[in-house]
Formats: C-alpha cells, structure tokens, sequence
C-alpha cells in the first residue's frame, strides 16, 4: 500500500501491516537475534510508519533523521541494513554512504528516493547502493526488498566458509581455527566459544550475563567472576604483545574492537597478569 501524504497519522492500517509477516525467519540472525535495520529519513511521520511495520515483521528497528546522526548510529546500533535515503538535510545519501562504507564495508543499503529518472537511479547503485526504491512506494515492497537483500548477504556468507573476521583476526567455524595478523592461536573449547561469540558481535557491548547466558547456557548466579577469568585467558592470547582488541566497559561488560593502527595508538603495553576482566 502506498504511503500516505506527510502530515497524515500513522495507524497499523497505515503503516501497512497487513500482508507482513510478524517475526518472520528471515528477520532473523544466524544466532536467533533480530536483524537490525537502521531507517535513515527526515521525514519524520515516514520513518515511524517504517518502524511500526517493520517491527511488526520481527526487525529490530532504529532511525535517523539526517546524515550525522546516521553515521553515529552505524557504530553504536550496529545495523544489519540501511535503508537510506537519497535527501537529507545535512549530506546527500551519497556521501552518508561512503561514510558507513569507509566503516562497514559490506553493509547492505536500499536507497529511497523521490527521484525517477533513470540517470538517479544509476548513480545511487553506482555509488555502492545495494537497491533502491522510489517515493511513493509500498511498504510491503519495500520490507520484500529489505528480505531480498538479507537472502543475498547470507548466501554470500554462505558460499565463502563459516569465517568470522575483526580487523586482523579471523576465527573458521568449520575447522576451530584462530588466526591473529598471520598467526595460529590455540584456544580451550570454552576460549573458542568466547572469541566466537565476541566476533559475532563487533563493536557491541556484552554484558556478563549475556555472555553466561551466550556461552556457557546457563546463569552462573553469583558466579560472574568466571567470565572475567575466562575473558583474562582469551586476552593473553589474542592481545599479548599486541594492540588490544578486547576492551573492558567499566560497568557494562565487555567489547571486541579492531586494533587501533600503530600509528595512532602508540606503544603496546604488556598486558598486566594480575589484571582479571
């Protein structure tokens, strides 16, 4: 169904919810969480119509109104796709998208645009968009592109092997290998898990009870200090000698970060032995 004119208010009739399917499999990650997309538009009453139909389909859903915003978000929400629009009051589409490329290389983004021309359409795939849609548009189509895209970006996945990789270190699924900037690290079963679960995450904040519940399947109850302890192996052999890449949030848990450059971080400090979580 065609979006409404601006200015009208949104209602789930509205917002299309009819023919999307609530918590849909291919809404979700291989790790059973939702798929995060990240609604990029200044057209406020346009972005909450978005969000309401697409949680209702099992997105988890957040949005920006405008480009600087956006660019922010792709760190801190961690979006699985974008749909981005092409005008924007601070930065065109564009240039919002070099920017979260220069980032997130591989991040699929479905342009929207109120432009029709052919020549428009073709700069924004030329650009690096992945699909676009033009206003007005049907947010069923437009939530069948968002699963179209998702389809392709797993199948990609799919035909390289099960191999997680954060800046220089890369984890095989298949073969229980770990690499860091060439060379072999062996890791304990429940080590291997942890690294897993921190790759799968990027950039994301767990908490400990996250990772309990992630990797050990269970809740220890007073028995957090056994991610600290396990946390302080992983870094003696990911980050020993080298630029850390597991980091402690005071409070909040823990987050898997790539190395900073040499250039920028300084010298590596030798990790303290006596310094758990």
């Amino acid at each position: 169904m065609p979006l409404p004119p601006a200015g009208a208010g949104p209602s789930a009739e509205d917002a299309g919810t009819r023919g999307l399917r609530s918590g849909s499999r291919e809404t979700r990650a291989a790790d059973g969480r939702a798929l995060r997309v990240l609604v990029v538009d200044d057209e406020s009453v346009l972005t909450e119509l978005l969000t309401m139909a697409l949680r209702y389909e099992g997105w988890e859903v957040a949005a920006a109104g405008n480009g600087t915003t956006a660019l922010r978000m792709i760190d801190d929400f961690q979006p699985d796709a974008v749909v981005l629009d092409i005008m924007l009051p601070d930065m065109d589409g564009l240039a919002v998208l070099r920017g979260m490329r220069s980032v997130r290389p591989d991040i699929p983004v479905l342009f929207l645009t109120a432009k029709d021309a052919v020549e428009d359409r073709v700069l924004g795939l030329t650009a690096g968009g992945d699909d676009y849609v033009t206003k007005p548009f049907s947010i069923e189509e437009l939530a069948a592109r968002l699963r179209g895209l998702m389809r392709r970006v797993h199948g990609t996945v799919a035909a390289r092997r099960n191999v997680l990789s954060v800046g220089d270190l890369t984890l095989d699924e298949d073969s229980r290998e770990v690499y860091r900037d060439g060379a072999e690290i062996h890791l304990t079963a429940t080590e291997f898990e942890l690294l897993r679960y921190l790759m799968r995450n990027p950039r994301r904040v767990l908490s400990k009870a996250q990772i309990l519940d992630r990797v050990w399947n269970y809740d220890f109850g007073g028995q957090a200090n056994v991610v600290e302890l396990y946390v302080s192996y992983l870094r003696k052999k990911i980050d020993a000698g080298r630029q850390p890449m597991i980091h402690t949030m005071r409070g909040a848990g823990y987050v898997l970060r790539p190395a900073a450059s040499p250039a920028s971080a300084g010298p590596v400090r030798a990790a303290n032995p006596a310094a758990i979580g």
